[in-house]
């Protein structure tokens, strides 16, 4: 009987926390079709059956902190499924009725778009994810909307309320995007608790345990220090305005406002070569490329995936790029070439209504640029005073090999960029 083990889970990676199991014992099994996804800290790893046959026990489960190497279960090499005689190629088990050729956790139909953490709940609480309105970026049905029909579900007296999202989520309201364009307003929500319960305890995942031993090392490590400063985005907005339409039409691509702050971060560096460098011991080690970092929230928790080469690609590139790595990162798709080798990363807090913030630099990188929110804000122009669109921006960086006025004109010649964006299609 064939051993399911941890395959091996890339450079440094020793351990993974098993996130679903994608067949039940005596399910049908066809060759290379994925057992179990394993989570590590960076990427979602799928284990596929290396023979037909069916899944014979689960030795490890759900929620299990697994090593490589570690026997996972039993794979019976061609034997016909058992225990289930009602499942079948083709048909549907009637306690998962979007199970079909054998996969618990299928999406039930090719429209509905839905996280795998959605698909596991909705799965084993019986619910229709066709019913379920998705608050995730592009409609997509995330983990807490699932959580939300279930509450609402277990709730028939207030049945009648809007399945879509709740006034309890206030960041769905504020910031500048529309909610189709929103990261999911997950939360790292905890799954809903029992009437009555004053507390939960939740079992940290193998990345929620990185990220968090991740951030320490970078404040423990370098000598951590923020400057702002803030651009009027008028400018950048009416040229976003005037191009969006012709760069989809053309290219395909939507057109946001990550992709300037890309470009305008790109020869930001370009000018501040130490803002892109890195420490070695003793040594400073210049980095004559740009590999940006795009940090993005995920069901699974903060990735920080780069577009290889930034500096080498135009605008379209990097705004096809950023679409591209973003849902790979929120479909748990990513690779480990698309997690290493960064150089400089930029996070947007603004998506989800943050004023201002101090990014914590992604370690062992020495510098982080910070958007966020824009807002009309009065400010002083030509001895008037005007209302104009704001954004304060924010660079964290190490001051170890990084002055502040190096920092602080590395955001200067951000905010002239971005108030006169055409010098960056020019270049």
């Amino acid at each position: 009987m064939p051993a399911i083990t941890v395959p091996p889970l890339g450079e440094s990676i020793v351990e993974a926390t098993i996130s679903r199991w994608t067949k039940h014992e005596g399910d049908a099994v066809a060759a290379g079709e994925t057992l179990v996804e394993l989570e590590t800290d960076k990427i979602t790893v799928e284990v596929p059956a290396a023979s037909a046959g069916r899944l014979g026990k689960r030795v490890k489960q759900e929620g299990d902190v697994v090593n490589v190497g570690d026997v996972l279960g039993e794979l019976v090499a061609g034997a016909t499924p058992v225990g289930h005689p009602e499942r079948s190629e083709g048909s549907a088990s009637p306690s998962h009725p979007e199970r079909s050729e054998g996969s618990a956790f299928a999406v039930p139909a090719a429209d509905i778009k839905s996280s795998p953490a959605a698909r596991k709940i909705a799965a084993e609480s019986g619910l229709d994810l066709a019913a379920i309105a998705g608050t995730g970026r592009g409609g997509v049905v995330s983990k807490p909307d699932v959580v939300q029909a279930l509450a609402a579900a277990s709730r028939p007296e207030r049945s009648e309320g809007p399945a879509s999202p709740a006034p309890s989520r206030p960041e769905r309201s504020e910031g500048p995007a529309s909610p189709a364009a929103r990261p999911p307003a997950f939360a790292m929500a905890p799954a809903a608790a029992a009437a009555g319960t004053r507390e939960t305890r939740e079992k940290m995942t193998t990345r929620r345990k990185r990220i968090a031993e991740n951030l320490l090392q970078s404040q423990h490590a370098t000598a951590h220090l923020t400057t702002f400063n803030e651009i009027d985005m008028s400018a950048v907005s009416a040229l976003r305005e005037r191009l969006k339409e012709r760069v989809e039409k053309e290219h395909g691509v939507k057109l946001s406002f990550m992709p300037f702050f890309a470009k305008a971060a790109v020869l930001a560096l370009k000018a501040f070569p130490t803002v892109n460098a890195q420490i070695d011991g003793d040594t400073i080690v210049y980095k004559h490329y740009v590999n940006l970092g795009i940090a993005v929230a995920s069901e699974q928790g903060l990735v920080v995936p780069n577009l290889k080469d930034a500096h080498a690609k135009g605008m379209i590139d990097i705004s096809r790029e950023i679409v591209a790595v973003a849902k790979r990162a929120r479909d748990g798709k990513l690779t480990m070439d698309d997690l290493t080798g960064g150089t400089f990363t930029i996070t947007n807090g603004g998506v989800f209504g943050s004023l201002v913030s101090t990014p914590i630099i992604n370690y062992p990188q020495v510098g982080i640029l910070g958007l966020h929110k824009t807002q009309d804000r009065p400010i002083a122009l030509n001895g008037q005073v005007v209302i104009r669109p704001m954004m304060y921006v924010a660079l964290s960086y190490d001051h170890r090999i990084i002055d502040g006025q190096q920092a602080v004109l590395f955001l200067v010649k951000l905010k002239e960029l971005m108030e006169d964006p055409a010098t960056m299609l020019v270049d």
